[in-house]
């Protein structure tokens, strides 16, 4: 899996703990650690998918335009990198003559396809409000 997913749900977290308040996208970059671009990148696709808005000027930045208990790490991950569980590059050669060398992709292919199906049906039932309130209780302890 790349990154891009666990970046989107920091980002969303991060923007729940700090409501009302906006936040720019050095700030963002520096708590997930990793530069603005990156961060802008990012909240392209949650403001695509009507999670975040923007206010522009000073004190301006990022915000949250829905409940953080109304995204879903599902929604999440099919924003950010949906299909990210099968890897880039696959095994085995398809115009093989060997069973095997020729058969390892597809079959691999759908076992990863099965294996996203479980981690959606997972990720259904945790929000971001969820993500941070484990933060949170974690934080008292």
């Amino acid at each position: 899996m790349n990154s891009e997913f666990p970046t989107a749900v920091h980002l969303l977290v991060y923007l729940a703990y700090h409501l009302p308040n906006p936040a720019n996208s050095e700030e963002l970059a520096a708590n997930v650690g990793t530069n603005a671009a990156r961060v802008r990148k990012a909240m392209g696709c949650l403001r695509t998918n009507g999670w975040v808005g923007t206010r522009e000027g000073v004190g301006g930045g990022y915000f949250l335009t829905v409940p953080p208990s109304d995204i879903s790490l599902a929604d999440v991950y099919r924003a950010a990198c949906c299909g990210a569980l099968k890897p880039k590059k696959s095994t085995g050669l398809a115009d093989s003559e060997c069973t095997i060398s020729s058969g390892i992709s597809g079959a691999m292919n759908d076992y990863f396809e099965e294996a996203e199906q479980h981690y959606l049906r997972y990720f259904d039932g945790v929000t971001i409000q969820n993500v941070l309130n484990r933060i949170l209780d974690q934080n008292k302890s």
